[in-house]
C-alpha cells in the first residue's frame, strides 16, 4: 500500500473487542471478535496525536494518565 492511499483510510475501533484497524470503510464484520459490531471513527485530526494518519489516543482509549 502506498502512502498517499492510507491517508484516504480512516482508523476504526469495535465497540465489542477493541480491535482497531485502517481502512475506508468499517467492515460488516469484525476481524477480531468475528461479529456484526458498531465501529466508532478513532482517526487523529489535530496535531497533538500526530496529525491524519494516526489513532487518535483520546477516543481510542490509550491515552496514559
Amino acid at each position: 500500500m502506498k502512502k498517499d492511499e492510507i491517508k484516504d483510510e480512516n482508523w476504526w475501533k469495535c465497540s465489542s473487542c477493541g480491535y482497531t484497524m485502517q481502512q475506508a470503510v468499517p467492515p460488516e464484520t469484525c476481524p477480531g471478535c468475528r461479529q456484526k459490531c458498531a465501529f466508532t471513527e478513532v482517526s487523529c485530526y489535530t496535531p497533538e496525536c500526530g496529525g491524519e494518519g494516526n489513532v487518535d489516543p483520546n477516543l481510542s482509549g490509550t491515552v496514559k494518565r
